[in-house]
């Protein structure tokens, strides 16, 4: 069984988090987000993921030079030039040789949704592909995607306006297709999976779906990045440890629904809250830090306020007294 993983976008909405490094490569709970993505496909028994790379495909490289992830291998599929999403899986899976059915993933899409489940679907309803929907309650901001009684899609509506979605089930961005989807893919241009390969399948009847209540996170925004983290220390979707041992936090300080990555150091009177810091941050005295991110290195100076998902970039030095509501530093040109 192999797999297509979506990461080759730029990841603007998590900048500064992303401005030298891939989304996916961001860390979920100190372990990569793509690492987490190809670890839940290889349990369902995926055995190769295709990386469809665009933006700083060095990293994943880099960081797995091996050439295996989560004990799944892996193959790298960079692209030219941007090809948007269906001609992202169409020129990734043509350099892997995909010849028979296959899963594709979107890369900042944490979930526990059961593959092996849609897969089976897929197989016993003769579909040509099936997507997972998942239900939300403002649909306004994905694929919108009505079926009938059988499971057959009958309309794909891409990101309706407010109060006209006819349904709240939207595309969890997890596929299972058959190779016959890629002849539907230009090879020339830019090509939408969701705006242009869909419908012309759900033209044809053979585009299915199948509903999912499993935990579902679009992981892409600072809201969300955060969220998926929380989730996984206080038991909403696991209990994993949040503070480590090489971690330095004052006995005055209190920490509360946060995640530490290692050696970071925490002042006396600091109070942190429903926030994430990264690997090697130092946080001064009398430092206030609610429902925030500090990324790695970053320093913030004494009697500082941090709240409203404000975003600190990588080694950035954050003045004394700073008072810094969703702010992002540095700023976006």
């Amino acid at each position: 069984m192999r797999a297509v993983v979506l990461v080759g976008g730029f990841g603007t909405r998590l900048r500064p988090l992303t401005n030298d490094l891939p989304k996916q490569m961001l860390p979920v709970v100190r372990v990569p987000m793509i690492e987490r993505v190809v670890d839940v496909l290889g349990s369902y028994g995926v055995t190769e993921a295709v990386l469809s790379l665009g933006y700083r495909p060095d990293a994943f490289i880099g960081a797995y030079p091996d050439g295996v992830c989560a004990g799944v291998l892996l193959h790298y599929a960079v692209e030219p030039e941007p090809l948007d999403t269906a001609g992202a899986v169409r020129f990734a899976a043509l350099s892997a040789g995909i010849d028979d059915t296959f899963i594709v993933v979107n890369g900042d899409v944490l979930t526990d949704l059961n593959v092996a489940e849609l897969w089976d679907f897929h197989k016993s309803h003769g579909a040509e592909g099936t997507i997972a929907l998942t239900p939300v309650e403002d649909p306004s901001r994905y694929g919108v995607v009505p079926i009938d009684d059988e499971g057959r899609v009958i309309e794909f509506v891409e990101k309706p306006a407010p109060g006209t979605a006819p349904t709240n089930w939207i595309n969890a961005g997890t596929y299972v297709l058959e190779p016959s989807v890629l002849d539907r893919i230009a090879s020339d241009r830019k090509v939408s999976i969701e705006r242009e390969t869909f419908p012309a399948m759900v033209a044809d009847e053979s585009l299915f779906a199948l509903h999912s209540d499993a935990y579902w996170i679009d992981a892409g925004t600072p809201d969300t990045y955060l969220r998926a983290q929380l989730d996984l220390i206080d038991g909403v979707r696991a209990n994993e440890v949040a503070v480590l041992p090489s971690d330095e936090i004052d006995s005055s300080a209190i920490v509360e629904n946060s995640v530490l990555g290692a050696d970071v150091v925490i002042g006396n009177g600091t109070i942190v809250r429903n926030s994430i810091l990264m690997d090697g941050v130092t946080i001064g005295p009398g430092v206030r830090i609610h429902d925030s991110i500090i990324a790695s290195g970053a320093r913030v100076g004494p009697d500082s306020h941090i709240s409203n998902l404000t975003v600190v970039g990588a080694d950035v030095e954050v003045p004394a007294q700073s008072e810094l509501t969703g702010a992002r530093l540095p700023e976006s040109d």
